[in-house]
C-alpha cells in the first residue's frame, strides 16, 4: 500500500513545486512570481490511490500599488485623456498628499450634501415662525402700536 502524498503546482507548471508525502508544509515564495492573479493546485493522493484536487486562486501584490484617475475600467473614451497615475508601495513614507486619491467627488456625496443643506435652510427659516398654541402668550404678543390722539 503506498503512503499518502501530495503534488502541489503553481499555474499552468506542469513541475510540482513539492511532490511529498504527507503531512507536508510548504514555504511559497511569492518574489519569485510575477505579480497578478495565479492558481496554487493541490493533488493529494490517498493510501488507496484515490486522487483528490483542490484549486485555490490568489494573487500576489509585491510591487507597489498602482492609482490611474481618469479612465475607468470598461469605459468608452474618445479624443484626449488627462490620466493621472501614481504607484504606492508600503516600504514608501506616508506622504498625505500622494495618499489622497486624486479622482472626482461621486455624486452620491453632492447630492447628499445638497440635501443636508435643503434642510438646515428649512430647519434655520421655521424657527421664527411662533407655534400657534404660543401666539398669543406675553413672550410673542406684538406690543400694541401707541395711540396720537
Amino acid at each position: 500500500m503506498a503512503k499518502p502524498h501530495v503534488r502541489i503546482y503553481i499555474d499552468d507548471n506542469p513541475k510540482p513545486v513539492i511532490d511529498r508525502e504527507l503531512p507536508t508544509s510548504l514555504t511559497l515564495d511569492t518574489r519569485q512570481l510575477s505579480d497578478g492573479p495565479h492558481r496554487l493546485i493541490v493533488c493529494a493522493e490517498d493510501q488507496g490511490g484515490a486522487e483528490g484536487i483542490e484549486e485555490i486562486p490568489f494573487v500576489v501584490q509585491n510591487g507597489p500599488g498602482i492609482l490611474v484617475s481618469g479612465l475607468r475600467p470598461g469605459s468608452t473614451r474618445r479624443g484626449e485623456l488627462q490620466l493621472h497615475v501614481d504607484a504606492f508601495s508600503t516600504d514608501d513614507p506616508f506622504d498625505p498628499r500622494r495618499a489622497e486619491a486624486r479622482s472626482s467627488i461621486p455624486v452620491w456625496v453632492w447630492v447628499l450634501s445638497l440635501f443636508v443643506v435643503a434642510w438646515a435652510v428649512f430647519y434655520a427659516a421655521r424657527m421664527w415662525e411662533v407655534p400657534a398654541p404660543y401666539a398669543n402668550t406675553p413672550t410673542y404678543m406684538q406690543p400694541a402700536a401707541p395711540s396720537h390722539g
